[in-house]
């Protein structure tokens, strides 16, 4: 018997078997661990910087840090949340009562259209102002309800939410302390080619940035601006309309658009002039060009993925992982064409060594 074999192979029986189990036991909270990973490859600048500022004393600048991402990033998103979820109840409860008729507002825009204009939705039955307002009152009560599903769930788990909370804070504190060492560990011990391991480790963190930095921020960029917008000019759900621009912002050219657009509309058929006009030259000067200045600035030009694999990636993630999948669509999408690279550039060099190999 082959000894030597037979224990390297149970040896490796055992590391699968128990990274599965680990993998496994960290499932429940896989959130949390994931997002303080984010936070820590994203936040890993300010650390090294408050790093030498503080003499290398790394709790404190571990901690400095983590107070910083609390301000910074997790606060407001709290508040927002918060402010969202009060938003989106009261429009429910106004869809509900009556208070919000969207008849109304349907029967002013379809009586300020030429006749050739109402003539034609006739033919498609577009006009039928009973049978537009069920469904428009349909989509906007499910909208409303879902967050307000979404709302009572979190605070009947509540407890779940502070664990998970806590452990990604704690998470975070100690991968910005270790990150640098936990990452020089894992890349020693992939079984990869040198080479291939720098490429696939550095292309992961750059997807990870890229993604927060060139996709999320630039969205809430236009989202905020957008809400800012409708607030002025007063429209009613400002906030629960900035957050819809801010996702639908990830749609390459329209984006954002596809919200502030029709409400331009809406103002210039019924009169509201100066509203109409303000709005369209604020959605093409000021939101519209958020993404083509920010992105280069916040990422590079050479680091962003294509405009149609993010739109991809990012649905497709939301819809297999939710909230999560925002992220790790596009840092899979990202992978992925990573290693098909290096799979062809590794292919091309093998072809190239066997044309210059002499017979």
């Amino acid at each position: 018997m082959n000894y030597p074999e037979i224990q390297q192979k149970t040896f490796l029986a055992l590391l699968i078997a128990f990274s599965v189990a680990f993998i496994g036991i960290l499932l429940p909270f896989y959130g949390a661990v994931f997002w303080a990973a984010v936070l820590a490859i994203l936040f890993s600048p300010f650390y090294r910087k408050l790093l030498i500022k503080m003499n290398q004393r790394s709790n404190m600048a571990a901690l400095a840090t983590l107070g910083i991402c609390l301000v910074v990033v997790i606060l407001p998103l709290v508040l927002i949340s918060i402010s969202l979820v009060h938003e989106a109840t009261n429009l429910y409860s106004n869809i509900r009562s009556g208070q919000l008729n969207f008849s109304v507002y349907f029967e002013k825009v379809v009586a300020a259209l030429p006749t050739w204009v109402v003539n034609q939705m006739d033919k498609f039955g577009l006009t039928n102002v009973a049978t537009l307002q069920a469904k428009l009152s349909q989509a906007a009560v499910q909208g409303s309800e879902f967050i307000t599903k979404q709302a009572i769930s979190i605070g009947q788990n509540t407890f779940n939410f502070l664990i998970s909370f806590t452990i990604m804070l704690y998470m975070l504190f100690f991968l910005l302390r270790d990150g640098d060492k936990i990452a020089a560990r894992i890349r020693a011990a992939a079984p990869l080619n040198p080479d291939h391991k720098r490429t696939l480790f550095n292309n992961l963190t750059t997807a990870i940035r890229a993604t927060v930095k060139g996709n999320i921020i630039v969205a809430a960029v236009q989202g905020a601006l957008g809400g800012i917008a409708f607030w002025f000019l007063g429209v009613q759900g400002a906030l629960l309309w900035g957050v819809l621009m801010a996702f639908l912002s990830l749609l390459p050219a329209v984006g954002a658009a596809l919200i502030w657009v029709p409400v331009a509309i809406y103002f210039l058929l019924t009169g509201a002039i100066w509203q109409g006009v303000s709005l369209i030259a604020f959605g093409v000067l000021v939101i519209g060009l958020v993404d083509n200045i920010l992105r280069p600035i916040l990422v590079g030009k050479d680091t962003a993925l294509p405009d149609f694999i993010v739109l991809i990636s990012t649905v497709g993630g939301m819809a297999l992982l939710g909230l999560n999948g925002f992220v790790i669509g596009p840092v899979i999408a990202a992978l992925f064409m990573t290693l098909w690279d290096i799979f062809s550039s590794g292919k091309q060099k093998q072809e190239a060594e066997k044309l210059h190999r002499p017979d």
